[in-house]
């Protein structure tokens, strides 16, 4: 069965409708600005998990640890510098 012009000119005409709009929602989507408010959404989906905030607050504790660990064997180093520098001091 063949079909009619005009039936082969609405379909065309359908598929360049679609087609456009399929662009526009693609155009819509890529935009910087929708980029940026998807990966901001899903982050804060992200950040509202439990588990997630458990591990965060481990990584936090781990990293806080590290620092106070630091700085107390700083003080230590120091201190043990200036007792060997007073010790030659008084040779």
């Amino acid at each position: 069965m063949s079909r009619s012009i005009d039936d082969i000119q609405r379909d065309i005409e359908r598929t360049r409708h679609q087609l456009a709009q399929t662009l526009d929602q693609l155009a819509e989507r890529s935009r910087p600005q929708n980029l940026v408010d998807d990966a901001k959404n899903g982050v804060t989906e992200k950040l509202q998990d439990p588990t997630v905030q458990r591990i965060l607050a481990g990584v936090g504790a781990v990293v806080v640890g590290g620092i106070v660990l630091a700085v107390v064997r700083s003080r230590k180093k120091n201190k043990d510098l200036k007792e060997i520098q007073r010790l030659l001091s008084q040779r």
